[in-house]
């Protein structure tokens, strides 16, 4: 099995793309303050899924990361809320519609 047949990592592999594509609008000072931010911390959930799943042998190494992957999601709630918040991000459906997401996948996180 490969860490790509995790649902929990084909969840943060999408919302990492859809971070990216909605970053390419924001307003330009934005693309590379918190436009930045929020693209580094969603592909630091996967890349976290993927390191601790491989060593998933080493179950202390293991969870670690999956702390690392969580941790990071928290942090791109957050730059999320803030790119709503300050006025940069402003199409409401998109900014819904990314929070949901990012929200179902702490909970796949927490239990994975």
């Amino acid at each position: 099995m490969s860490y790509k047949q995790l649902e929990v990592w084909q969840s943060a592999r999408d919302i990492s793309i859809a971070i990216h594509k909605m970053t390419m609008v924001l307003p330009k000072f934005e693309m590379y303050e918190t436009g930045s931010q929020i693209r580094r911390s969603s592909k630091s959930v996967r890349t976290n899924i993927v390191e601790g799943y491989g060593r998933r042998e080493y179950k202390q190494e293991f969870i670690r990361f999956i702390i690392f992957a969580i941790a990071s999601n928290e942090e791109t709630i957050d730059h999320l809320e803030t790119l709503f918040e300050t006025g940069s991000l402003t199409d409401e459906s998109t900014y819904k519609e990314l929070h949901n997401k990012i929200y179902v996948l702490s909970k796949q996180l927490n239990n994975f």
